[in-house]
């Protein structure tokens, strides 16, 4: 792609401004264009840092599009969210579908359990999935909802709650799924979708999906999404962690009880096989309860270590024992294995035979090999969340399949995100990932936005180790000034749930502010809160660092308490660093801080939104001047004025350095 195509493109007369009227030419935006345009000619991998405002979405997708129609590959487009994905398909592939000269196709994937199965639908009329009468009224309207519907996609109920509880039992989940020998499978809306990505030239997916394909490619299972020559990944940052998710393995207490609701409610015509099925139904039921009821460490939601010894025990004379979890455990596979066997019998003649059997069988070797533990290359933990508990084994380490199964195979790979470098180096992003050195490129887009004047750093000049049992105490009384200085306006945001309650506790009782917490109601229930609430303040954990967007001058402060490392005692986290350590390097400096530097820009890219926004970025850690890495964190910042004066917060958000009014201006 040459520049000047580019320059007619983006350029302050091209066809992007002549048809939007907000575009701002910005050299950030082009500069990436080039590079992800070099890569696709030059078959290489690319990794972009491309902060918030540069335009990231259009940088990547005109030059993918250009390589798509010219050449004939299909290129698919991944992102972190399914946020993401709408705004790609119903915004931004729209517009150039309009005002590009070339035409393309686009179409987008989401996982199975977001559309709804028809045939399930309809056979969910005669059986019993619904919670209480109150449900009877969603259902109707689902059932009318899926014949009038063209995608089946969930996302249209707009009007029913969030939690439908019988939508599980009637989502087209891969694992329920009777495929071919489905009635309703040329309407099935899977069907559909696969056709529309098939004749498609772009395909917008999200990273779930795509590395739910990835694990399956070359298995018995074929393959999710077509096939594609290229991959752009949006949000690139958070592959390691969802790639290792599905290289793994899982079994949880909801899967078990479903398998045993299915079983149940076979379509069988044989009274006595029904009767017999429905008694190993109910005792696998039985027999779960049992078995997960026995891990008492998670009273909590969180995630544990899970230990080989809980599931066994040498005695005295070395022979190995089962405990009391080993022996409920294997009362539950034997229980699984006569279901399975004895369902075996009808799955060449009901399909939904042959598909419990299938999913019996996975659920089986799933626990048996979380529970053995025999691959020790893998992580073996517990998860509880809510009321659902998992047992999962994770690979330690995916960047050798991902350098086998995606980098080695896929010409050309995009990976982009506002967040992907450390102290200005890619190395760290790479080397997780496993891209190869002399096949990958790096490329920082210049920021639009001018930091050094739009923002200021405030550390405060004398803070106690974040370890100490005063540095709560301490940290309020920052905040408290920090708050006053600024009129509310901010997000505290935390590195555990512990610190941000504790913060809240203390600084709401000491600010004349409205305050509000995570957790007290959903998370956009809680922005729409913030956004409204004049002088607000946000104290919120882990899911607001990142994904949130709070423009203009209601969010004029960003204060995080400590350096967001991840928690060493965390199962997958420890058995990253223990590789790391075992191969020769240095966790702490290989792992940790690059992985906290880039959490910690996440949180920082929360304030700046536009090249009009003022605010205030203030890092209650003081390991940034007292701690050697402290550097490593400050060089990989923006470059910004940097202050312990509170004064200095006042002079930035309260004083006008020019006529126009700007973020924080006084009222």
């Amino acid at each position: 792609m040459q520049k000047d195509y580019l320059e007619k493109v983006f350029g302050p007369g091209g066809l992007i401004a002549r048809f939007h009227d907000k575009y701002e030419y910005r050299a950030g935006q082009v500069a990436m264009a080039e590079a992800v345009a070099k890569a696709f000619e030059e078959k290489r991998h690319l990794l972009v840092e491309a902060g918030t405002g540069t335009g990231k979405t259009l940088a990547y997708l005109i030059p993918a599009i250009s390589a798509s129609i010219g050449k004939k590959k299909r290129i698919v487009i991944s992102t972190g969210t399914k946020n993401l994905q709408e705004q790609l398909m119903e915004k931004d592939v729209p517009f150039l579908q309009k005002v590009l000269p070339g035409k393309f196709t686009a179409a987008y994937m989401k996982g199975r359990s977001n559309y709804a199965c028809l045939y399930r639908i309809h056979k969910a009329g005669s059986q019993p999935i619904l919670d209480g009468l109150d449900q009877l009224g969603h259902f109707d309207r689902v059932a009318r909802w899926s014949r009038e519907t063209s995608t089946g996609d969930r996302r249209e109920l707009v009007d029913l709650p969030e939690d439908l509880s019988f939508w599980s039992r009637i989502n087209a989940k891969g694992e329920t799924c009777i495929g071919q020998k489905c009635p309703d499978f040329e309407p099935c809306f899977i069907t559909r979708m696969r056709a529309n990505a098939d004749a498609a030239d772009i395909i917008v997916v999200n990273h779930h999906l795509f590395f739910a394909d990835l694990s399956v490619r070359g298995n018995q299972f074929g393959k999710v999404i077509p096939d594609y020559s290229a991959v752009i990944f949006d949000e690139a940052h958070l592959i390691e962690d969802i790639a290792a998710d599905y290289f793994g393995f899982q079994v949880s207490n909801f899967q078990v009880d479903e398998l045993a609701r299915d079983a149940a409610t076979l379509p069988l015509t044989d009274a006595n096989a029904t009767r017999e099925i429905d008694r190993i139904a109910s005792k696998i039921a039985g027999l779960s309860d049992q078995f997960w009821i026995r891990f008492t460490e998670a009273r909590f939601d969180g995630r544990f270590p899970l230990y080989l010894e809980a599931f066994a025990q040498r005695t005295t004379s070395g022979e190995t024992q089962p405990t009391p979890l080993g022996e409920a455990c294997y009362a539950l596979d034997s229980a699984l294995k006569r279901l399975e066997t004895s369902v075996a019998e009808f799955s060449e003649t009901v399909p939904e035979a042959d598909s419990l059997v299938r999913r019996t069988r996975q659920a089986r070797f799933d626990l048996d090999f979380v529970t053995t533990q025999a691959e020790k290359n893998y992580v073996y933990w517990l998860e509880k969340r809510g009321k659902g508990m998992f047992l999962r084994a994770s690979p330690v380490d995916v960047s050798e399949l991902l350098r086998e199964k995606l980098f080695e195979k896929v010409e050309t790979c995009i990976l982009t995100s506002a967040t992907l470098s450390s102290n200005g180096k890619f190395d760290f992003i790479r080397d997780r990932l496993g891209l190869d050195t002399a096949k990958t490129s790096g490329f920082e887009a210049p920021s639009a936005f001018d930091y050094e004047n739009q923002a200021i750093l405030y550390l405060p000049r004398a803070m106690p180790d974040p370890r100490s049992s005063e540095f709560t105490q301490l940290a309020a009384g920052e905040i408290v000034k920090i708050l006053k200085a600024t009129d509310g306006r901010a997000f505290v945001l935390c590195t555990s749930f512990q610190s941000m309650n504790a913060l809240y506790e203390i600084v709401s009782s000491r600010v004349g502010y409205k305050c509000f917490l995570q957790g007290l109601m959903s998370k956009a229930g809680l922005l729409d809160r913030f956004r409204e609430t004049p002088n607000a303040v946000l104290f919120a954990t882990s899911s607001f660092w990142q994904g949130v967007d709070v423009q203009g001058e209601q969010l004029s402060c960003v204060i995080i308490d400590k350096l967001p490392f991840a928690v060493p005692s965390d199962p997958v986290v420890a058995a990253r660093t223990r590789f790391i350590d075992e191969s020769g390097g240095r966790s702490f400096f290989d792992y940790s801080v690059p992985q906290a530097i880039i959490t910690l820009k996440q949180g920082i890219g929360r304030l700046i939104r536009s090249t009009t926004d003022r605010g205030v970025i203030a890092l209650l850690d003081p390991r940034l001047r007292t701690k050697g890495y402290g550097r490593d964190f400050l060089q990989s910042l923006p470059r910004m004025r940097i202050t312990s004066d509170i004064a200095d917060i006042e002079r930035t958000l309260f004083s006008s350095n020019s006529d126009t009014e700007t973020k924080g201006a006084r009222i």
